[in-house]
């Protein structure tokens, strides 16, 4: 049955539907304008990260370099350490050469067997000493022989020598060492004048000058 209203008459009014919003598109520029936006902001992103990278990757570099450096002046305040020890040491190798070089091999040969035991005790004492210095980082010097180095030697004396070129290193008078890459001490040595003969011919041509 229908309701009747206060008048009496059936209510039968239909519901009435919301009203529909009509659709707004946006225009095509605005789009393009968002996807341009937005492309900048992924382009502005990628470069904030590799600087990140760059600069990650730097400061990875500089505490490698660091520590690389750290160990180095470790090793190097380690082995020069010893330095004053090693010159101190280099003294008594000297006079176990020079108590070595007393006794020619002549004398060693007439000697009695007492004494070729205090020799031989006393080169093996030499060795000994000469490896400890080598376990520490400190060698000899090679110069006998070869060109004068003024970082290397320390010319006590100039003498003649026929056939050796000048500057050439005659005699060594005490021996030199190195610590590492440091002079520890300089060689001292003799220095070979020249040739006479050649030197005074190289004197006339620079009195003569060149010829016309």
């Amino acid at each position: 049955m229908s309701e009747e209203n206060g008048n009496g008459a059936a209510d039968n009014k239909e519901p009435e539907e919301a009203p529909v919003e009509p659709t707004v598109e946006a225009p095509e520029h605005a789009t393009a304008t968002e996807g341009a936006e937005g492309a900048n902001d992924i382009e502005i992103l990628q470069a904030e990260i590799a600087a990140l990278r760059e600069r990650a990757l730097r400061a990875l570099a500089e505490a490698e370099n660091t520590r690389k450096r750290a160990e180095r002046e470790k090793d190097e305040t380690r082995q020069f350490a010893i330095s004053r020890f090693a010159r101190d040491l280099l003294s008594v190798s000297d006079n176990l050469n020079r108590a070595l070089t007393a006794c020619p091999p002549e004398a060693r040969e007439s000697a009695d067997d007492a004494l070729k035991a205090v020799i031989d005790g006393i080169e093996a004492t030499e060795r000994e000493l000469q490896s400890v210095l080598s376990q520490h980082g400190v060698k000899a010097i090679e110069a006998s022989g070869t060109k004068f180095d003024p970082n290397l030697h320390q010319a006590i004396a100039e003498v003649p020598s026929e056939g050796k070129p000048k500057g050439t290193v005659m005699t060594v008078v005490q021996g030199g060492y190195m610590i590492g890459e440091r002079l520890l001490r300089a060689a001292m040595v003799t220095v070979a004048k020249g040739d006479a003969a050649a030197q005074s011919e190289a004197e006339k041509a620079r009195e003569t000058g060149p010829e016309a």
